[in-house]
Parts: structure tokens; C-alpha cells; sequence
């Protein structure tokens, strides 16, 4: 299981989603619990970014919702972390 690093523009991101959609906080909680299991499970259709995004990756969490973030090294224990960069619907994020 790897671990997740909350940005604070991921948190505000998060916070302002579910406030808009009260059901997505389930969604959401349930893909980043996958996204630390396995960030490239088939359910997330986890894919790598291109043009201004290059090395992020996105998930997604509904039909609408993705999640951006970034697969790093730990500088001190030299184990592979998820950055959690931001989130919200397609257009908001891309």
C-alpha cells in the first residue's frame, strides 16, 4: 500500500467537490482507497498526462470527477508515495 500526500490545493479541491455533490464523498473516499492499493487498478483508468500536465497522472471517480496526482520517491525512506495534486470534474482539472 502506498502512501498518499494531500496537497493543500488537493484539499481545498476535495472539500469544494463534496460540498457541490454530497454523494461524491463516498466515490471519492472509495477511489483513494483503491488509488493506495493499487493506482493502476482498471476501475481508476488511470492514465499519464501530456503537454503542460507531463508526469501527472489522473484517475477517475465518477463519469465527471478525476483526481490528479503525481507517483514520487520518498527522499527519507525511499519508498514510492502518491502525491495528490487536485481534483474535480474534467474541465475544472484538465
Amino acid at each position: 500500500m502506498k502512501t498518499l500526500v494531500w496537497s493543500s490545493s488537493f484539499t481545498r479541491a476535495f472539500r469544494r467537490a463534496i460540498r457541490r455533490q454530497l454523494r461524491l464523498r463516498a466515490r471519492a473516499e472509495h477511489t483513494l482507497r483503491q488509488l493506495a492499493t493499487d493506482p493502476f487498478h482498471p476501475s481508476l483508468h488511470s492514465h499519464k498526462l501530456k503537454g503542460e500536465l507531463t508526469g501527472v497522472w489522473a484517475c477517475t471517480v465518477d463519469y465527471d470527477n478525476r483526481i490528479l496526482f503525481e507517483i514520487v520517491q520518498n527522499p527519507e525512506s525511499g519508498e514510492e508515495e502518491i502525491h495528490l495534486l487536485t481534483m474535480g470534474t474534467h474541465d475544472e482539472v484538465y
